[in-house]
């Protein structure tokens, strides 16, 4: 028993060790997570990233409506996003969600009863989610750079329908606006401008 005990605290000290040198300092991750942002918007959005010990944390307060998500250290490839400051209850609580454990599923469908029930409020005009992303890993955490990124925009308008807004449910043609998950909480316009070769 002695000896499963010490081997627990030596894989626990060892993800711990792992998880401090995967996380980059604070200013790379700043720099890179305000890349998804609009220029205008970069240097006074708030960012939350990871601490040396790869927890959760805000890395800098700002003073405009945008937020900043830095890329996660533990997965692969990159990808930060930023967000009007509306979305933040939504997004506080799909955090809090995916931290217990629930699935995609899951997260959807107890937000959706929140929303409905009044206990999660969604913004009540369209609002923009911003994510660029480079999947192949052109990312230099220690240099803060990152090259042949692509950005995704989502702009969120829930309760929105295909007959409400006039768009298709797939994009008809590269970079075309459509709707997901119409009719419910989550309903969102995406747009996904073609990457260059």
């Amino acid at each position: 028993m002695k000896t499963i005990h010490c081997l627990f605290i030596f894989l626990a000290a060892c993800s711990i060790a792992r998880a401090q040198s995967q996380v980059p300092s604070a200013t790379s991750q700043i720099k890179t997570a305000v890349l998804a942002a609009p220029e205008d918007k970069r240097d006074d959005a708030t960012v939350y990233g990871y601490d040396p010990n790869g927890k959760f944390t805000k890395l800098r307060k700002g003073s405009n409506e945008m937020i900043c998500l830095a890329d996660d250290p533990t997965q692969e490839g990159f990808s930060a996003s930023c967000y009007q400051r509306d979305l933040e209850p939504f997004m506080v609580r799909g955090r809090e969600l995916k931290k217990e454990g629930k699935s995609f599923q899951e997260i959807f469908d107890i937000r959706e009863k929140e929303v409905k029930a009044g206990k999660l409020k969604m913004p009540k005009e369209p609002t923009t989610l911003f994510v660029y992303s480079a999947p192949n890993g052109d990312y230099d955490a220690a240099k803060g750079t990152v090259e042949n990124g692509s950005f995704r925009y989502v702009v969120y308008i829930p309760y929105a329908t295909a007959e409400s807004t006039g768009l298709p449910l797939k994009p008809e043609a590269p970079g075309m606006p459509w709707i997901m998950d119409p009719g419910t909480h989550r309903a969102h316009i995406m747009i996904t401008p073609p990457v260059e070769e």
